[in-house]
């Protein structure tokens, strides 16, 4: 109801790597075809490029463009990114990943009503009851307006052991951010308090630690369980904001391939929040980063 009308099934074929269960050591190659895509609906956009879109900038590099719908700047594309991470999540079973979103059109969930039971009962992945059921209304709103809403994700990994990542090169965060924000649609990524941290004096943001036999090894963690590239143990807290949806049916100025000055109306069945649809596709990076992580650990450390 919240999302686009355009219906997947998104069966997977396995046509390499996999034998009776077991990888073989070759690639694994991964198949999902489109089966409900309809290229009429991009009719419009054939010439005018869509304000917030890709589209400007792939004619500007390829000197073409496929309108049709669908390709790499489509939130289609995030579906071979949740099938990889799959696989991803096998190679990682001693840690737990969960996504949720608690933001949606700059409406934050309320943290002390928090209820990760919650989160599957929703169509948002809303920890926050009450705030799902004001964003039933918002995103119903910003539909009939023909408008978008753009949404932020908190992605919490636990069970990363100490000492994965590297210093300089494939830094742990580094590599998250850069994960997180190939994700399209998105335009920001926080680690643990993230921005907040430029508000807070040195004492404040530091995360006290002390020895094991007295509890806890760390009384906070605002780093968000990385420090100089290299996990703490603590959770892994990563926050990602997703851009309101860029191809709506409110009219906007734009320009032809010409360069005439038009106005554009972008019809078809687009998501009025792409990012109530990024909590598993998150959850796939933060699988496919950690993942690496520990192969490249286990390669550096013997561990």
């Amino acid at each position: 109801k919240f999302t686009s009308q355009r219906r997947e099934p998104d069966t997977v074929r396995i046509l390499s790597g996999v034998f009776e269960g077991r990888t073989t050591g070759t690639p694994i190659s991964l198949v999902i075809d489109n089966v409900d895509a309809r290229p009429t609906d991009y009719g419009e956009i054939a010439k005018a490029y869509r304000p917030g879109h890709a589209d400007y900038a792939y004619d500007a590099k390829y000197g073409l463009r496929d309108w049709r719908g669908g390709g790499r700047s489509s939130a289609r594309e995030t579906a071979m990114r949740v099938a990889a991470g799959a696989i991803a999540r096998l190679v990682v079973p001693e840690v737990s990943i969960r996504a949720y979103v608690v933001e949606l059109g700059g409406d934050p969930i309320d943290r002390d009503a928090f209820d990760a039971a919650a989160i599957d009962e929703n169509p948002f992945f809303c920890p926050d009851r009450a705030a799902a059921t004001r964003w039933e209304g918002s995103v119903d709103a910003a539909r009939r307006a023909g408008s978008s809403l753009g949404a932020v994700i908190e992605c919490v990994a636990t069970g990363v052991p100490a000492g994965w990542g590297a210093p300089i090169y494939a830094k742990l965060d580094a590599e998250l951010a850069a994960a997180c924000v190939s994700i399209n649609a998105v335009k920001g990524v926080e680690i643990g308090d993230g921005f907040a941290a430029a508000r807070l004096r040195g004492e404040e943001n530091a995360d006290p630690i002390r020895p094991a036999e007295q509890g806890p090894l760390f009384l906070s963690n605002h780093a968000g369980g990385v420090a100089g590239g290299i996990s703490t143990g603590q959770p892994l807290i990563v926050r990602v904001a997703f851009k309101p949806t860029s191809s709506i049916l409110a009219p906007v100025a734009t320009m032809t391939s010409d360069g005439e000055a038009v106005e554009i109306s972008s019809k078809g069945r687009h998501d009025p929040c792409v990012g109530i649809r990024g909590a598993p596709v998150v959850e796939a990076m933060m699988a496919l980063v950690l993942a690496d992580q520990k192969l490249l650990h286990r390669a550096q450390c013997g561990q």
